[in-house]
């Protein structure tokens, strides 16, 4: 089955860092002015996901949202969501811990790109 998001092992050990700390969580890939394109994660109840928001899949057992205009522009790419050192966007929750989130991409195949149209 082919996913439109996936986290590499770094980020979903990341992940399960937060989800101890903070309890459930969800994320939002951001389009925003201030932090460029980049994965926010948030703790449940303090994002409101909008009508316009779209939800691609789980990574860590957290649910991963996109804004619609920000989906068409990457439907045609997998989101792969990494960690690396550094500090982040101060909206999101791993801020201050040396570690941030950083969006990957793929281009889908051909082969993928029809696999996804049939189960959407």
């Amino acid at each position: 089955m082919v996913k439109r998001v996936i986290a590499t092992q770094k980020a979903l050990k990341l992940i399960k860092k937060l989800q101890e700390e903070y309890g459930e969580i969800l994320f939002h890939q951001s389009g925003g002015c201030c932090d460029g394109s980049v994965p926010l994660c948030y703790q449940k109840g303090d994002f409101k996901v909008g009508e316009n928001d779209s939800f691609l899949g789980y990574i860590g057992e957290a649910p991963f949202y996109i804004h619609h205009s920000q989906y068409e522009y990457y439907k045609h790419t997998q989101l792969i969501i990494n960690a690396k050192e550094g500090n982040g966007s101060e909206y999101s929750l791993e801020y201050g811990s040396g570690e941030m989130f950083v969006l990957e991409l793929r281009l889908f195949s051909d082969e993928e790109v029809q696999a996804l149209q049939t189960t959407s």
